[in-house]
């Protein structure tokens, strides 16, 4: 695992510049299995699916990604259901990614190994 987890998220209030896609590439590797996605407005995005034996699993995992992202200060966009978790981040103040996001992922990755 990368040193991103020891790292902490830096408040972002836009004024930055968004990862272009060389910086976007190197994080990537820094991260276990998340995805890189651009959506209609051209804003990249981290995706990655959890999968879990049931809803209490998921709903338990969300709740360690509620806590971890408050303490972050930095909130990724969540869908769960039966079995499932789906994240997906980016620093909306510069639409696009930032170190932040990876940080955020890898503190993620760390819940999913508990």
């Amino acid at each position: 695992m990368s040193d991103l987890s020891n790292k902490k998220c830096i408040p972002c209030e836009g004024g930055v510049i968004p990862f272009d896609i060389s910086e976007i590439h190197k994080y990537q590797k820094k991260v276990d299995g998340w995805d890189i996605v651009k959506n209609k407005n051209d804003i990249h995005f981290l995706n990655k699916k959890f999968i879990f034996k049931n809803f209490i699993e998921s709903q338990k995992f969300i709740n360690f990604v509620s806590k971890i992202s408050e303490e972050e200060g930095h909130h990724p966009d969540i869908k769960f259901g039966w079995g499932y978790a789906e994240i997906e981040i980016t620093t909306h103040a510069i639409k696009g990614l930032s170190e932040n996001d990876f940080i955020l992922a890898s503190k993620i990755d760390q819940i999913n190994q508990l």
